[in-house]
């Protein structure tokens, strides 16, 4: 059912890799991008953020901004800091963060695979930030960021992989800037790699996990280019995206944090009166309040932290969306009692995820800088795969997946063989 291809990957020399990757563009702002790449003209930023090239101020979506990414891969392939394969491969991609591995197959998925929903998503797109990501992919003509994806863990594709790392070495092993090992192994049997093929086949569905924006961009500019080529046989590398897909079990979500820049004019005892409606206060102390189960809130207001526990009937359990604890606290917090009915656009709210934990939500109360700040239970894999199964949507910033995947380690050029 899932189609998996191998390509020709341009990837860092052995020597240069651990100078080239670099974490994806959207994890970084233009400021880090410039301060973690001034001192490393190979990091893959200059490439993925190229806007630190220039002036500050200079509008990241000018073309002459994707010029430059252009520009600095050809430069990077020329140069030889990238090598390309000579024959089409599998790679196996492993992750190790605090004695936590995930190993995942890195391969090239189809776009008509994400046309016919067999690419599962839980995620609406926002027109600029995908407009940004089809620049980008036409400029350089390649998909230079993975997007990370996951399916429902088949032991004999583990299998594999597990036999392959054992009998293989690796031609990369390094620790990333975020402290992360990143292994890498290139998979060039082809009998391995049909077995693959053979058991990706029949998953019966792929599920986005990070990296709409460039799967939908990597989509647009593969149909646009099939009008242009109306003869394409669908064997064009155009037909297919960069992707990294990890078995459910393996993949690790953190909390996905929420902080509020002011009460909207109510005291604080008035804001516990009215959370008091429909959440059980089950905790009240100095000591920070981690929620360990679903449907259970941390609240830090005042120097002090309370657990919140949503009362039975207070949503609908049946609803899958409406039962994710990021929809619960919107509806009946956030929305309701601060007046920020759309979290994408408000700058009162603001988001925490990943592992800067809760101390960086006392630190940003207690500065001033905001008002109140509430600990998540990180949101289920399952939940996710039910939401993309029945065809709904997620709420915005319901999912922070860590670590992150470095961008730059693998290329898929469209136009390069």
């Amino acid at each position: 059912m899932a189609i998996i291809r191998p390509f020709k990957a341009f990837r860092p020399v052995t020597e240069l890799v651990s100078k080239v990757a670099a974490l994806p563009y959207d994890v970084v702002t233009t400021k880090e991008a410039r301060e973690k790449a001034k001192d490393n003209r190979y990091s893959f930023l200059h490439i993925d953020r190229p806007e630190i090239a220039f002036e500050e101020g200079i509008d990241p979506y000018d073309a002459k901004v994707y010029e430059k990414a252009r520009e600095k891969l050809f430069g990077m392939i020329n140069e030889k800091v990238y090598i390309q394969d000579l024959q089409p491969c599998l790679y196996i991609y492993q992750l190790n963060r605090q004695d936590r591995i995930q190993k995942g197959i890195v391969a090239c998925t189809s776009i008509d695979d994400y046309i016919n929903d067999i690419i599962k998503k839980h995620e609406h797109t926002l027109p600029l930030k995908e407009q940004d990501r089809i620049n980008h992919i036409k400029y350089t003509d390649a998909h230079t960021g993975p997007i990370l994806m996951t399916y429902r863990e088949n032991s004999r594709i583990t299998d594999i992989i597990d036999d392959w790392i054992s009998s293989h070495s690796p031609i990369y092993d390094f620790v990333s800037m975020d402290n992360v090992l990143q292994t890498v192994w290139v998979i060039d049997d082809e009998k391995t790699i049909d077995e693959l093929l053979g058991l990706f086949a029949k998953v019966d569905a792929l599920y986005i996990a990070d990296g709409h924006h460039r799967a939908a961009a990597a989509v647009k500019v593969g149909l646009e280019k099939r009008q242009e080529n109306p003869n394409y046989t669908g064997d064009e590398e155009f037909n297919y995206f960069l992707s990294v897909i990890f078995p459910d079990t393996q993949l690790t979500i953190l909390a996905y944090n929420r902080v509020v820049k002011d009460l909207n004019g109510l005291s604080q005892q008035e804001l516990l009166d009215k959370i008091k409606q429909n959440f059980d206060i089950v905790y009240e102390g100095k000591e920070a309040f981690i929620p360990k189960e679903k449907h259970l809130f941390g609240m830090y207001i005042g120097g002090k932290w309370y657990g919140l526990k949503a009362k039975p009937g207070s949503f609908n359990e049946k609803d899958p969306v409406e039962s994710l604890d990021v929809s619960i606290l919107h509806n009946l917090i956030i929305a309701p009692i601060f007046d920020i009915t759309n979290p994408r656009t408000d700058n009162r709210i603001d988001f925490v995820g990943g592992a800067k934990g809760v101390e960086e939500l006392k630190n940003r109360v207690d500065s001033g800088e905001m008002s109140v700040a509430f600990s998540l239970f990180p949101t289920p894999i399952e939940d996710l795969m039910c939401i993309a199964d029945s065809g709904c949507i997620m709420p915005p910033k319901s999912t922070w997946f860590e670590p992150k995947l470095q961008s730059g380690i693998f290329i898929h050029s469209m136009s390069l063989k």
